[in-house]
């Protein structure tokens, strides 16, 4: 279940909200006017988020090489690489 959090609480218990979001790596949801404004996470929590999505952008970047056929063979892409290390 998600926190969420004032912003006033923000500004008040910094600390407190920033513990929280080191030791469980989850996002505390801010909350402006009754409305939802902010997410806040730690770095770490943010950085691995952020490797994921750069991850999911690869592996779709090459499902999508496969589907327009945009390929080569293994051994032809090794012998490739292999010459490129002999320069």
């Amino acid at each position: 279940m998600p926190r969420i959090r004032s912003s006033a609480d923000l500004r008040n218990s910094y600390n407190e909200i920033s513990t929280f979001c080191h030791e469980y790596s989850e996002p505390v949801f801010i909350t402006k006017n009754g409305k939802g404004d902010l997410a806040v996470m730690s770095i770490e929590a943010y950085e691995q988020l952020a490797g994921r999505c750069e991850l999911y952008s690869m592996i779709q970047e090459g499902m999508d090489d496969l589907a327009t056929g945009k390929t080569r063979p293994f051994s032809e892409a090794m012998a490739d690489i292999r010459s490129r290390r002999k320069r």
